[in-house]
């Protein structure tokens, strides 16, 4: 049963809706997360699985500027790391060297960008006051060549520029719960276990289940994955919604195709900073884990129960041999259920199409239909399918491209729109 989505004020919750009017009115020294953290795709991507983008959106004004204010506090930061004060501090340090690092490529892209403008600039002149003909269709090819390169660079600063999530480098929590369809509901869960560890350890990231309530006839009515590596929410947070299965179960003796769905919840982990849990607001109980691991789980309290009373969470945690790193796990999913909970209450609080748009993370919409008696797979958001077994082996690469894609061209509508609004 979902928890309620309540969070009393009681418990501080940093959960900053990242979206594109937050990151137009950031202060002119701060940079709206952008740089070479990013996991999007380029935007001349060509795979079957993607969609090319209309990058109408040129450089103007609006968008030097905002190249200038990021350059800006580029060399702000590079100074500060001389400075003795930050040199003195290693946490300092690295937090600067991290904001530095991160806005790197957009300033490089941007100087790029302003010395090809410059070479253009001088094959315009040499065209315009060249006596030679040959001289005079030299510089036209170069400026041809110029023009494109230019077009592609814009193409990047674009993308570059569109404001990010900032959860987006986050490690993640993912929570596969059996919806509709009873014992089949159970094994549909459990099909979708094995093909996210499988898309895991082809991503290079750490995989290993953190939560486990297993079904009567195989498969979960309940786990927790945790997935820790490079950029992991970046691409799993188009995962989150119902995933729908069309097939006929083993146990059906009359053919007949049945419907099961599971739920797929995906939350950033966060530490204590992000979200602050006050001891009296949560009950911690010990008891013994059973089950394999020898006399010390079975004879020792390693087990921990954890109940948070305001929003009724409970978390039994028995995944690791000892109480305290028990206590620690519990914590970090207690964390990260109630930030992934404040997180969905602002997505639906916010007006217009913003609760619709794709990769909302909303638990209650529906993404996929998996049907096996046409063995595909059916992406409902982006009206796309693909051959079944493709993603039951882990290969959901293609569809979450094809999101990242769709969700860049909802960012740029939306820039486009500001645009207008301020001219």
């Amino acid at each position: 049963m979902r928890q309620s989505a309540h969070i009393p004020h009681r418990v501080l919750i940093i959960a900053t809706l990242s979206c594109y009017a937050v990151a137009f009115i950031q202060p002119p020294n701060v940079a709206p997360g952008i740089g070479k953290h990013r996991q999007y795709p380029s935007a001349t991507t060509t795979s079957k699985h993607s969609r090319d983008i209309s990058l109408s959106l040129q450089m103007n004004s609006f968008m030097e500027e905002r190249l200038k204010t990021i350059q800006r506090s580029f060399n702000e930061l590079t100074e500060r790391l001389g400075d003795p004060d930050v040199t003195s501090s290693p946490k300092l340090m690295m937090d600067i060297s991290k904001e530095r690092s991160s806005i790197e490529e957009v300033v490089t892209k941007f100087a790029s960008w302003k010395s090809l403008k410059d070479q253009r600039a001088e094959a315009q002149d040499l065209f315009n006051t060249a006596d030679d003909a040959d001289m005079r269709e030299m510089s036209k090819e170069e400026m041809k060549e110029l023009d494109a390169s230019l077009e592609s660079i814009e193409k990047e600063l674009v993308l570059l520029l569109l404001p990010r999530n900032k959860d987006d480098d986050k490690n993640v929590m993912v929570e596969i719960r059996a919806g509709t369809g009873g014992g089949e509901a159970n094994l549909w869960a459990g099909d979708l276990t094995n093909a996210y560890t499988k898309f895991a350890e082809s991503e290079g990231w750490k995989c290993r289940m953190t939560e486990e309530s297993r079904g009567d006839d195989g498969g979960y009515k309940n786990c927790v994955l945790e997935m820790t590596g490079n950029g992991v929410f970046a691409k799993m947070k188009f995962e989150a919604g119902v995933h729908r299965v069309q097939r006929v179960p083993a146990t059906e003796s009359q053919g007949r195709v049945h419907t099961s769905t599971a739920t797929i919840a995906v939350m950033p982990e966060v530490d204590d900073v992000e979200v602050f849990l006050d001891p009296k607001e949560y009950t911690l109980t010990t008891a013994r884990s059973g089950g394999a691991g020898g006399q010390n789980v079975n004879k020792v309290e390693t087990a921990i129960d954890l109940f948070h009373k305001p929003s009724g969470i409970r978390i039994f945690c028995t995944q690791e041999r000892s109480q305290l790193k028990n206590r620690e796990l519990a914590l970090k999913m207690l964390r990260a259920r109630l930030y992934a909970l404040a997180v969905e209450e602002q997505h639906a609080s916010v007006s217009g199409n913003r609760a619709s748009q794709i990769g909302s993370g909303s638990r209650s919409e529906k993404i996929r239909t998996y049907n096996w008696k046409d063995s595909r797979c059916t992406d409902h958001r982006l009206g796309q399918s693909v051959p079944l077994q493709q993603v039951l082996q882990g290969q959901f690469g293609g569809l979450i491209s094809s999101c990242i894609l769709k969700e860049q061209e909802d960012k740029l509508k939306q820039m486009m729109e500001e645009q207008s609004s301020t001219s």
